[in-house]
């Protein structure tokens, strides 16, 4: 089985205030009912994290980051980045900041989001008002994570 999650986003800056348009595509499953180890649901909030840094750093002005698995492999099978001609940098460079910025194994993402933190009763809240767009601590995802690269916007 392959699991493909794709997730869109376009940040317009607008004086102190973000306004967010989003997307999201991911495959086959649910989020809801999930454990934090699996992709359908921790991949989701990976490749939010990134697009959302993506843009936040300056690199584009709006990207997908699309990552796709197989069960049993340890290591994405592909992860793509697409800035629609928004990009400050190529999108192959964009790729590689990514990567170099995130941890796309399910086993790491889980770590590094801290997923496993207050066991699945903080997952509660994302039965009423979803699981993007929010402010708070327990939305790890919804962070912005500093991208490693030199050309990533100060």
């Amino acid at each position: 089985m392959l699991i493909r999650l794709v997730f869109f986003v376009d940040l317009q800056v607008l004086a102190h205030y973000v306004v967010q348009k989003l997307n999201l595509a991911h495959g086959g499953g649910a989020f809801s009912g999930k454990d934090p180890t699996k992709v359908d649901r921790s991949g989701a909030y990976i490749v939010r994290q990134a697009a959302k840094s993506i843009v936040a750093s300056g690199l584009a002005r709006r990207c997908i980051v699309q990552v796709s698995y197989a069960i049993g492999v340890p290591e994405p099978l592909s992860v793509f980045v697409d800035s629609y001609g928004t990009g400050k940098i190529p999108d192959k460079e964009i790729l590689e900041i990514v990567k170099e910025s995130f941890d796309f194994r399910p086993g790491m993402i889980s770590i590094n989001l801290d997923l496993k933190r207050g066991g699945n009763g903080r997952f509660l809240k994302t039965a009423a008002y979803g699981h993007f767009g929010r402010d708070d601590a327990d939305f790890t995802w919804e962070v912005v994570k500093p991208l490693k690269s030199s050309k990533v916007q100060a």
